[in-house]
């Protein structure tokens, strides 16, 4: 071999070494791990390294229409835009190693709207405009990730979340199932006029735990399943020959086929039943049991609620709160979101609630007065996870003070018995005594109205505190009429008080999320037990949610769910669309991350808590939490902006 020739050799060893190095290097983040090998030699192919000195100018909007994808190999990138104060310049993200900019603006084939700076010396790799549109139409995982940038992370956490926990309990189906692919088999149905012998013989011949009754459109107008059959012999009342109509339960449950096997477990267990039917275009489609559902999901969701809802025992309520964390890693397993695991917990806790104040009544006797049992904070926004303790009032109907004060001594023995039952059941007494059997939160609506206002009128410190537990409530257990009363007359002060509006947005900005100037590094407690750790409540989840309740409330909204209060709120336009959707990622996110601590927790025998070291978390995750954090930050200068804070 000639000397040009091994020279020519040895470029090209090196030339293949530089490729195969910077591939190795891509693969430790995604999207670049998840695509093809092809795909992503393509994109090395098509590179070339560039380097910036400390303070260099990556890309800024006077560039005009950006020609190349930067990939940060080495060192990394503050993005910086003017403040939405319109004073000085805010740093909005900070760009790692093996992350990539301006994605959207190149998508967009547009100017970028950040300015990017090299904050220490950094090498980046330049893939031309041509090349990204190539793998655009090539690469799935690439066009995904170009598109919907943290959406689409998001979702490969979510898969791998599922992934480990399939791997231990065996899962091989989705919570997201539609149910017009489970009820494949046409529905056994009658009409009006049949017989109950002739129904028990349909349901025999068909194999099948009930029958639906539809009218001429075939519309389902009743439904009668084994249950109801052994009712009827139970009760040896009538023959064979009763109509069905005169046996039947009245307009069962429908959801539409594009409803999920979640849905579905949710509707069974809020209405303790087993069967409802699938229904398109007012038209029976199929029927889904229980059954069905454990057999997809192998979580027994309906018979725990109903399990609760029976129990004859306060002993027996607690020993089931066991079931209850067995449920959610199963349902998890099953590729439940967060949102979904709090409001399911949430609503088995509700049946809890309910089943412990019907045991109470039964041993102490009922108070001879209906009553409302209010829950506050995060149980009223539906957002409870298995670490929770007691935020709980009551809610009653007086004529006067005189009469208020008497209810009030023959409710409060009974609420003091259910707190502490309650304590029993895993729900632990609340520290600041925000309990029923406290008298200040045993009141009648015109005292709790009275109360709120004052809260309203007199917004220190101490009440506006109050405001972030009280002004997230709903009704439990009792009627529910005073409590929509009563919610309607607090939307309508906070709607004339423009001033405690105010000092509600600057309380919501009283917890600033744990990410620094330089968004790479979180904010961690530096001393004590707490040292290396943040809080993912009070400091990751508490911004979405205290932001999400001043915007809501000053703008009439009802709804006490965060995710629900951002969509309502970017309905009525008071909130951007695309905004709505990043914070309902970044909170779903961080939701996630503390349901796995607890998990981690709870199986390693600790005490629940939220404080967490980031570093315990790997690279992925760090990134996704830190714009989840960032996400926060965005709201909390438009909360203000708005209020000019």
């Amino acid at each position: 071999m000639s000397k040009t020739d091994a020279f020519a050799e040895t470029g090209k060893t090196a030339v293949m070494q530089n490729i195969q190095g910077t591939m190795q290097f891509l693969l430790q983040y995604p999207p670049f791990d998840q695509m093809e090998s092809g795909h992503l030699a393509y994109l090395v192919e098509h590179c070339r390294l560039r380097f910036y000195a400390a303070g260099d100018s990556v890309v800024k909007p006077a560039d005009g229409r950006v020609e190349h994808l930067h990939i940060i190999k080495q060192g990394h990138v503050l993005g910086q835009r003017p403040s939405l104060s319109g004073n000085g310049i805010d740093t909005t993200m900070e760009i790692a190693p093996g992350e990539c900019f301006p994605v959207a603006a190149l998508v967009g084939e547009r100017l970028t709207r950040t300015d990017y700076i090299a904050a220490e010396d950094t090498f980046c790799l330049l893939l031309e405009r041509q090349a990204f549109a190539k793998l655009l139409t090539s690469s799935d995982p690439f066009r995904d990730f170009a598109l919907r940038g943290v959406s689409s992370l998001l979702d490969l956490v979510n898969q791998q979340v599922q992934l480990k926990a399939a791997e231990a309990l065996g899962a091989q189906y989705s919570l997201d199932t539609r149910l017009g692919e489970l009820a494949a088999r046409r529905p056994v149905a009658c009409t009006a006029g049949t017989s109950l012998r002739e129904a028990v013989r349909m349901m025999n011949e068909h194999q099948v735990g009930s029958l639906v009754m539809i009218d001429a459109a075939e519309y389902p107008i009743g439904i009668f399943t084994l249950r109801d059959l052994r009712q009827v012999i139970a009760d040896g009342s009538g023959g064979l020959e009763q109509p069905l109509e005169e046996l039947m339960t009245p307009d069962p449950a429908r959801l539409p086929p594009s409803a999920t096997a979640f849905d579905a477990a949710l509707t069974m267990t809020q209405r303790h039943i087993a069967h409802l039917c699938v229904v398109e275009n007012d038209r029976l489609v199929g029927v889904i049991s229980e059954r069905d559902l454990f057999s997809l999901q192998r979580v027994d969701l309906v018979h725990l609620a109903r399990t609760i809802s029976g129990a004859t025992r306060v002993e027996s309520l607690a020993a089931l709160r066991g079931d209850i964390a067995h449920l959610i890693d199963s349902m998890l397993a099953h590729g439940a979101s967060p949102a979904q695991l709090t409001h399911i917990i949430t609503q088995l806790n509700d049946h809890t609630v309910c089943r412990v104040i019907e045991l109470m009544l039964e041993k102490h006797g009922a108070p001879g007065v209906p009553f409302t049992w209010l829950v506050f904070g995060s149980e009223g926004r539906r957002e409870q996870t298995l670490h929770t303790d007691q935020d709980n009032g009551i809610l009653f109907e007086a004529d006067g003070p005189a009469a208020a004060d008497a209810i009030r001594g023959r409710l409060l023995p009974l609420a003091r018995e259910i707190n502490q039952a309650l304590d029993q059941c895993g729900f632990t007494l609340c520290k600041g005594n925000i309990m029923a059997g406290n008298p200040e939160l045993c009141l009648s609506r015109q005292e709790w109205t009275r109360r709120f206002a004052g809260i309203i009128q007199s917004p220190h410190a101490e009440n506006l505190l109050r405001s972030t537990i009280f002004f997230d409530l709903r009704p439990v257990w009792g009627p529910t009429q005073g409590c929509r009363e009563l919610f309607d007359s607090l939307l309508e002060m906070i709607a004339d008080n423009a001033l405690f509006q105010r000092l509600m947005a600057t309380n919501a900005m009283q917890h600033r999320p744990p990410i620094g100037r330089f968004l790479r590094d979180f904010l961690v407690a530096s001393r004590g037990a707490e040292k290396d750790t943040l809080d993912l409540k009070v400091e990751g989840l508490t911004p979405f949610v205290d932001g999400a309740r001043i915007l809501a409330l000053a703008n009439g909204i009802r709804e006490g769910n965060t995710l629900e209060r951002f969509r309502q709120l970017a309905a009525k336009g008071v909130i951007e669309a695309k905004d709505a959707a990043s914070y309902e990622e970044a909170y779903h996110f961080i939701q996630l991350i503390r349901m796995q601590h607890h998990q981690r927790q709870q199986r390693e025998g600790r005490t629940f808590g939220n404080r967490l070291d980031p570093d315990t978390l790997n690279s992925l995750d760090q990134r996704i939490l830190r714009e989840s954090f960032r996400q926060a930050q965005r709201l909390q200068s438009r909360l203000g902006m708005r209020y000019q804070l």
